[in-house]
């Protein structure tokens, strides 16, 4: 696990690279916030996590299916990474941000990203 990287991950490269596209500007893993979400604006406050399907346990995925061996203990781990994506979610948006995740496995769905990118847009 320590050749995981934690942030510039494939996902919030392509993620970025569409809000971007779509005019969108924001900070990477600001160190200032709460949880350190992948992408944050400060002054619109919004943040969004991105999750790999796998390592926070993205109910009803493919991408999200449990080894063989040692079960138990990544039910422990995949849940202790659920807990953990709550509390940082829950203390966004005591700050009053808009939270929002993004699941790997969205990522292929445009479409859907789009719709984001633009729901963050000021009106």
């Amino acid at each position: 696990m320590k050749g995981i990287r934690q942030r510039d991950t494939a996902p919030e490269i392509e993620l970025r690279s569409i809000l971007h596209a779509q005019g969108l500007r924001f900070r990477a893993c600001p160190k200032d916030l709460p949880g350190r979400p992948d992408i944050a604006n400060k002054a619109r406050r919004w943040a969004i996590f991105v999750h790999g399907c796998f390592w926070h346990g993205h109910r009803g995925c493919k991408l999200a299916q449990l080894p063989k061996t040692n079960t138990e203990w990544w039910v422990a781990k995949i849940g202790a990474n659920r807990k953990r994506d709550a509390k940082k979610v829950r203390a966004m948006r005591a700050l009053g941000f808009r939270v929002e995740t993004v699941w790997q496995c969205e990522l292929k769905n445009e479409q859907r990203v789009c719709e984001l990118a633009q729901s963050l847009l000021p009106d």
